[in-house]
């Protein structure tokens, strides 16, 4: 259990136009019953957040950056400020109840990350954490213990993300979170699930989840994350997979109405991703040199048979 006396964690809020959700999150992060500091970085908000900022009683300190460089930007943009032990990622639409960041620190043990529970604002749960599915998309579950930790609520060693290699910032947004696990996996870290660190989450108010930006954002990245992090010849099934669909689409008489299924959008996902491929292969290369755990044993742990 970690002491009580001292200040272990940073808890970091991305915002971007968070006028209507940010004081509801700083409020709540004020009424937490564990020392903690907080740091906002505010993806150049033009709505009047800043002033809301400025103008909370708690001061946190704030980063304004030039850009929106989206969640994952933000967050390795935090990661280099950072001097506690422990770093909490926190969503500017996620309220957490005044216990949520003692139970993270206080269930963390010697894991490196601990995943909350979020729930709607009706009460009623979202998730625990992140599974994998069979075909290498991260998916909300309620299921305990979870593959990985949801980036919305979570608590994370800050030496050993840096160990890791940080989160991906060109992510932009989505996929941050399940990578990030998949890396800890891979390097031999516990991650663990806490259903009682519990957190309401408003989801979905920046990104418009089923958006054409959602869909684009998630395609692309669901891929990136598989060529990092999964086995060769799944990283290589899942594209190929991506690839064939998109070509067959206009043969098609009926098509699925979900913006990921529209050819221009999935072309423009190929495009992004072969675009970065070699860096997504050097970037693989060096997770290799921190794995500890074979690719194919974490595939196999944590996939459906």
């Amino acid at each position: 259990m970690l002491a009580v006396t001292e200040v272990s964690s940073t808890v970091v809020v991305v915002t971007w136009r968070g006028a209507g959700q940010i004081t509801a999150c700083l409020d709540a992060l004020a009424a937490q019953d564990r020392p903690h500091r907080t740091l906002v970085v505010d993806n150049a908000s033009d709505d009047g957040t800043a002033r809301l900022l400025a103008e909370h009683p708690s001061k946190p300190r704030v980063v304004r950056l030039r850009r929106n460089a989206g969640y994952a930007g933000a967050m390795s943009t935090a990661l280099s400020l950072v001097d506690t032990p422990l770093m909490a990622w926190l969503n500017d639409d996620a309220a957490p109840g005044p216990h949520w960041l003692r139970t993270l620190e206080d269930a963390l043990g010697s894991a490196a990350a601990a995943s909350a529970r979020l729930n709607r604002p009706d009460g009623t749960p979202q998730c625990v954490g992140v599974r994998l599915t069979a075909d290498g998309y991260g998916a909300d579950t309620l299921d305990a213990p979870a593959f990985g930790f949801c980036g919305g609520a979570a608590l994370l060693r800050t030496d050993v993300l840096r160990e890791i290699g940080g989160v991906p910032g060109h992510f932009f947004c989505y996929y941050e979170d399940t990578d990030t696990a998949w890396r800890l996996r891979l390097a031999g870290h516990e991650l663990v699930t806490v259903p009682d660190a519990q957190v309401t989450h408003r989801h979905g108010v920046s990104t418009k989840p089923g958006s054409r930006q959602f869909h684009l954002w998630n395609e692309r990245n669901r891929l990136l994350t598989l060529l990092r992090c999964a086995p060769a010849a799944v990283a290589a099934r899942e594209l190929a997979r991506f690839a064939a669909i998109t070509a067959l689409l206009p043969l098609r008489r009926k098509v699925p109405g979900a913006a990921n299924f529209r050819v221009p959008l999935r072309i423009r996902v190929l495009a992004e991703v072969l675009l970065r491929l070699p860096a997504t292969l050097r970037d693989r290369r060096a997770i290799s040199r921190r794995s500890t755990v074979p690719r194919g044993q974490v595939w196999r742990n944590w996939t459906p048979g």
